[in-house]
């Protein structure tokens, strides 16, 4: 039985003698192996083998464990903590399920009992064994797409572009170590929620698909803590939900010839965006919060931006309705709330509240007005909007009331 992973080897010893770890995990093959010694019953260890030393270092098992630290086994990752020698071993970038399975055969050994496994020798590990520490693969065409065996598990760069896939390979999913991910001329059009489950996604390109939509599900995954790059160009998106603001470590985010209608509003939030592309698509105008952006590049080209209205929309109530009063006050004081409390309807509504110019909340009692704001003041570096070499754009902001509307009444002129 072996398994194919990275190993770190740290003796307890060491704070002792004043020294520390260099911290540095190799490739390696942990292996199960069986040594007969002379006029005894045989013994199982745990063979280590790394490229620079093939031929191993052995461990016993037998009542030499100390402990098992197992808490991210799903991750890959474990450490077996032996008696003799004090040493640590920490395993890194395993397949899950081999993982486990290894772990369980290794528990067994060090209880005494039978393992039920095939066990290996102490003859040296070929170097072919460590050539399926395979980080990158790229595959551009349907004949050369893996159709009866699986990607190899240590992957941190996929590509498998031009394959005519319709849907995303489940196979692609267990890699847990994948930091980029290249599905680009494909034709899927749907992406499962459990791409939040790569914990360790860094970029995600699903250029020229034909995906309709960018979930909630996707936008509330560990996804939020690792995207940084993320090209949707060249697909049929109309909206992207206002949860996709929660993708708060985004710098670089594509999203050309779309048929987008709006941005999220709550796009500002996106504080750590550097990168935006948005051109040809079916943006009429910008949302407010577009201005807490602080981009280097913004392409907004060929949208049908649409003239700020001259009057503005006055949707005011008075006095408040018990709605409207309610939801402004759980969102100013930032009340918890969730489909288990209140129902599944109400927080959609307070999730798509209104931002006052103020930084009050309102939900459908607001005064509605545009107004135009030069591209430059978020942007460094900006595309023009237009063949007329424009780089103005319509920005529609929401009032709570009519004092704010009316203090910010030069913002609007």
């Amino acid at each position: 039985m072996r398994l194919h992973c990275e190993v770190e080897v740290v003796s307890r010893r060491l704070p002792a003698l004043g020294l520390r770890s260099r911290g540095r995990a190799v490739r390696a093959v942990l292996s199960l192996c069986q040594r007969e010694p002379r006029g005894g019953p045989p013994r199982v260890g745990l063979l280590v083998a790394t490229l620079r030393d093939k031929r191993g270092t052995r461990y016993e098992l037998k009542e030499n464990i100390e402990q098992f630290f197992t808490k991210f086994v799903d991750e890959g990752r474990a450490t077996v903590r032996l008696k003799e020698p004090p040493v640590d071993i920490y395993l890194s970038k395993a397949n899950s399920s081999s993982l486990k399975g290894f772990l369980s055969a290794v528990r067994l050994a060090h209880r005494g009992c039978k393992v039920e496994t095939s066990l290996s020798t102490l003859t040296p590990v070929k170097t072919s064994e460590f050539e399926k520490f395979k980080t990158k693969m790229v595959i551009t065409s349907k004949k050369d797409y893996p159709l009866s065996k699986n990607f190899p598990y240590s992957l941190e760069h996929l590509q498998t572009s031009y394959c005519g896939l319709v849907r995303v390979d489940m196979r692609m999913l267990c890699l847990k170590n994948l930091r980029k991910l290249d599905l680009s001329h494909n034709h899927i059009k749907k992406l499962p929620a459990t791409i939040g489950d790569l914990i360790h996604l860094q970029e995600l390109n699903l250029n020229d698909n034909h995906l309709e939509s960018f979930s909630v599900a996707l936008c509330q995954s560990t996804l939020q803590k690792s995207l940084r790059s993320l090209d949707l160009s060249k697909n049929k998106i109309k909206a992207l939900p206002v949860q996709f603001c929660q993708l708060r470590e985004l710098t670089d985010l594509k999203l050309d010839d779309n048929e987008l209608i709006r941005f999220p509003f709550k796009i500002g939030q996106l504080t750590n965006l550097r990168f935006l592309s948005a051109a040809r698509n079916k943006l009429p105008f910008l949302p407010s919060e577009f201005k807490n952006l602080s981009l280097e590049y913004l392409d907004l080209f060929g949208n049908t931006f649409e003239q700020p209205e001259v009057l503005p929309v006055i949707m005011l109530q008075t006095p408040l309705t018990l709605l409207e009063s309610s939801a402004r006050t759980i969102l100013y004081n930032r009340i918890p709330y969730s489909s288990h409390i209140i129902p599944f309807h109400l927080c959609r509504d307070l999730d798509t509240a209104k931002t006052c110019v103020c930084g009050r909340f309102c939900l459908s009692c607001f005064i509605q007005g545009t107004s135009t704001m030069n591209l430059h003041s978020v942007a460094h570096t900006v595309v023009l909007v237009d063949n007329m070499g424009g780089t103005e754009a319509p920005v529609i902001s929401y009032f709570c009331s009519l004092a704010c509307y009316v203090n910010s009444c030069d913002m609007l002129k």
